[in-house]
């Protein structure tokens, strides 16, 4: 029989009423007595890890296990699979008030055959699977690991696309999850995929061909997983983690069913940063979707933000557009309002812009000219120290691209898109700018249409104006 301790606390709560005159307290009834509160608990005969619980009066009683439990009645079982030390509280109501007791017990071992709890089967296998379940990188996936703000639900600035980390040390990791013990056994294959802020701490580190940096870890033994906050986060004891490692090792449980699982976690180093993960079981093949018809369209595509548009742009993270009075109404450009382009400053700003998302896949064999009025303030101007930095980050604050995208091969991926640059334009004057894919017109894939302007690699932000953004006939 399993060692159980406990001791007893009593208080007795007294209802008081405020009114304009007084009242005899005797007339609510008896107040619980300590002997009213006093309960035994004992193992039941078919477990150890199942307590009976017993308190002879015959008033209300709502009892407490300290697990996540309650029960009310004057017998009652508390179930405690897991290994530790719980306070469990038995309250008793009567009409003069209520009274409390709490006792420790103390559950000496785990019990698997007990744990049958939804995300602990899915992420182990359950009491069926002892030998536990097996999840790899879901690197067939496009999205199967990314980039967002700390706020966000998804990976909104950068998705991976299929196999786009190849020989990284990311996809030959196995992590299995057993029920038995909590353990965590995490197979690297020798090595392991990280961000470049943790590479210090890892001997060996160096530059990964596919960006970030790989290094050679064997992972520890005798490895623990846990599940916390109402089954809302994995966290892997010190020295295991899962995926790409960051320097943390707890991951919000995003989704997770029996064969995937997509997880959401931080950055010790890039604190407004937030990772994310796809798994799936190992062996699991995800079933093949009908190939559905392509559905080639050309549309006309014109926003002149004087009410004649026919789209509205979207605004990713870092990047917002909003109408706004013209600043220079000249000839080139008399509109009385255009696009206010706010690029912020600060980690993620580089890579700013606004997007128009098609429900097409666009036809651009016969039309691929995009048109375009900017305004280019040379206050956006930025200076350093050092008159070469200076040099480059004014080149690339002056410049404007204009994407095509694939929205199904991994979002902002360089490998999906195409891209026209417009480079070392003139500052505080209108210029209209055409953007020719005439070059890329054996694509049929593109159904996303991005705007960036000031270039990447610029942290300092920026203030543009845009116009008569249009695809020409």
């Amino acid at each position: 029989m399993k060692k159980i301790i406990y001791s007893l606390f009593w208080v007795i709560a007294l209802p008081v009423v405020f009114t304009a005159c007084k009242e005899d307290v005797s007339e609510l009834g008896p107040v619980p007595a300590a002997s009213d509160v006093d309960f035994t608990f004992a193992p039941s005969a078919e477990n150890d890890n199942i307590l009976n619980f017993s308190s002879a009066s015959g008033f209300l009683k709502i009892w407490d296990f300290g697990n996540g439990k309650s029960a009310q009645g004057d017998n009652v079982k508390g179930t405690f699979p897991v290994k530790g030390t719980y306070t469990v509280t038995l309250t008793v109501y009567t009409s003069g008030g209520s009274a409390s007791a709490k006792k420790t017990v103390e559950i000496a071992e785990t019990d698997p055959t007990l744990l049958d709890i939804p995300v602990y089967n899915k992420l182990t296998g359950g009491n069926s699977k002892p030998e536990g379940k097996t999840w790899v990188i879901d690197a067939k996936y496009a999205g199967h690991f990314g980039l967002g703000p700390k706020a966000s639900t998804g990976p909104e600035w950068y998705q991976a696309g299929a196999n786009e980390k190849n020989g990284s040390g990311l996809y030959n990791d196995k992590y299995t999850f057993k029920l038995s013990e909590f353990s965590y056994i995490f197979d690297t294959g020798g090595d392991i995929y990280m961000n470049g802020g943790q590479a210090p701490n890892f001997p060996g580190s160096a530059p990964s061909p596919v960006g970030d940096y790989s290094a050679p870890y064997t992972a520890p033994a005798n490895l623990k997983w846990s599940v916390s906050d109402d089954n809302k986060f994995i966290t892997i004891s010190s020295g295991g983690f899962i995926g790409y490692f960051t320097g943390v090792s707890t991951y919000e449980i995003m989704t997770l069913t029996d064969d995937e699982m997509f997880l959401k976690y931080y950055d010790n180093v890039n604190t407004d940063f937030a990772w994310y993960i796809r798994l799936i079981r190992e062996g699991y093949e995800r079933p093949v979707e009908p190939v559905k018809p392509k559905e080639y369209k050309i549309e006309d595509i014109h926003q002149d933000f004087d009410g004649n548009g026919n789209f509205d742009f979207t605004n990713d993270s870092q990047g917002s557009i909003v109408k706004y009075d013209n600043p220079a109404p000249v000839p080139i450009n008399t509109s009385s309002k255009v696009g206010k382009y706010t690029k912020a400053n600060g980690q993620g700003g580089e890579y700013a812009n606004i997007q128009l998302p098609l429900s097409y896949k666009m036809d651009i064999r016969t039309r691929h000219v995009f048109k375009l009025k900017v305004f280019i303030p040379s206050y956006n101007d930025y200076t350093t120290t050092g008159a070469e930095d200076w040099q480059s980050y004014k080149t690339l604050q002056k410049q404007v691209s204009v994407k095509l995208q694939n929205s199904d091969l991994g979002g902002n991926a360089y490998t999906t898109q195409a891209e026209v640059k417009q480079t070392g334009l003139e500052t505080d004057k209108w210029l209209e700018l055409t953007f020719d894919f005439s070059g890329y017109s054996t694509r049929d894939d593109f159904d996303k249409v991005v705007i960036q302007i000031g270039g990447e690699a610029i942290f300092t932000g920026g203030i543009f104006f845009l116009d008569d953004v249009e695809l020409l006939p």
